[in-house]
């Protein structure tokens, strides 16, 4: 009896020794030509499929995502109409990266960067790596600098739309400047993805909205810089402003709307909705009681807020500032929120750099 299997179609015997054999020169050969870990068997290396994150610094967002938070060595886009809150999640990022002990840049090609703001939503100003870049292609290079260090953990650029090519700043004003900026972003991220991946660093391109001349039919929306950053993206995420809150007739904050629009690493299309109060950011307790909420950890009984036997208030805002003010409490609902939805609970110390954070404002 011959060892090995019938093909039909070729009519021959296939020795499978001689064909592992053959595939274990080849891949030999590969890792010696390429370095090691340039080709495996997906099951070999399991560390790739427990991918590690960063929080956004809202929870619900968090869930939505599916992993905890945003992909490290991945690329990100956050993109959304004006004062939708793009930049302020992006800078939510920066700062859970910065209290894991990271480091974070922020690549601010709109020259507008509130650092009192970023400082209110705990960011580390002090050590925040800033660059305000003349062209497009400085923008990019700048980025790739950064990344191929392997010291960041996270890069924000805001916005694409600002990321003007070298040509057009220094042609007329109403010269025509067709596809220069798609074709930059397009180079750009070809040389960029390899990288972003090895160092496992964080790349979030913050974008804007424009609209297409004569759509009659379908959405008429679409972002800036062509169609290259929607391919190499691996998380979406489309940012709305859905409600102004108020406190008697003062505005106090937005309530904001997340999509995942694309999602590499997890479902996409599950919506996360959140709190940003203005001068404070993403509120975290806001979030922990939404979820909590939903999942009937928290009671809701008209208009109480009840967990176990504590009464948390009476409406939504009086109940935030009963976590704020028990952030032990705040803390274990929260751990019970991320042990349903399998993600790493948080400890208490990393709660208490939260809490000094928004008591630093």
């Amino acid at each position: 009896m011959k060892e090995g299997r019938w093909k039909p179609d070729l009519k021959i015997w296939v020795n499978m020794d001689a064909k592992k054999k053959a595939l274990e020169i080849a891949m030999g050969q590969i890792e010696k030509q390429f370095g090691k870990g340039s080709i495996m068997k997906l099951g070999e290396d399991t560390s790739r499929m427990n991918i590690e994150c960063i929080a956004t610094g809202s929870l619900d967002l968090d869930i939505a995502i599916g992993i905890g938070g945003i992909p490290r060595g991945r690329i990100i886009e956050i993109y959304g109409p004006e004062s939708s809150g793009k930049t302020t999640v992006a800078l939510h990022i920066i700062a859970e990266a910065q209290r894991e002990g990271g480091v974070a840049a922020f690549i601010d090609a709109e020259h507008a960067l509130d650092p009192v703001y970023a400082k209110n939503l705990g960011v580390d100003i002090d050590e925040l790596i800033v660059s305000q870049p003349d062209t497009g292609e400085q923008a990019l290079e700048i980025c790739e600098a950064l990344v191929r260090s392997g010291a960041i953990d996270v890069i924000v650029i805001d916005s694409v739309a600002a990321l003007v090519p070298k040509a057009e700043i220094q042609g007329e004003m109403g010269d025509s400047h067709v596809g220069l900026q798609a074709r930059l972003m397009s180079q750009a991220l070809r040389k960029l993805a390899g990288v972003i991946n090895k160092s496992k660093t964080s790349t979030i391109f913050i974008n804007q909205l424009r609209e297409k001349v004569g759509i009659m039919f379908g959405n008429p929306e679409t972002t800036t810089g062509g169609r290259a950053l929607k391919f190499y993206a691996s998380v979406r995420l489309d940012v709305r402003r859905i409600e102004t809150l108020k406190q008697g007739d003062v505005m106090i904050g937005n309530r904001t709307r997340v999509k995942v629009v694309k999602n590499k690493i997890a479902p996409p299309f599950k919506i996360a909705e959140f709190d940003i109060m203005y001068g404070k950011g993403i509120s975290r307790e806001g979030s922990i009681l939404d979820c909590a909420a939903k999942q009937d950890i928290v009671k809701k009984s008209g208009s109480w807020y009840s967990y176990e036997d504590n009464k948390l208030g009476q409406g939504r805002e009086n109940s935030k500032q009963f976590l704020v003010e028990n952030p032990q409490i705040a803390l274990e609902i929260e751990n019970k929120i991320r042990t349903f939805h399998n993600l790493p609970l948080m400890a208490e110390h990393e709660q208490k750099k939260s809490a000094l954070a928004v008591d630093s404002e």
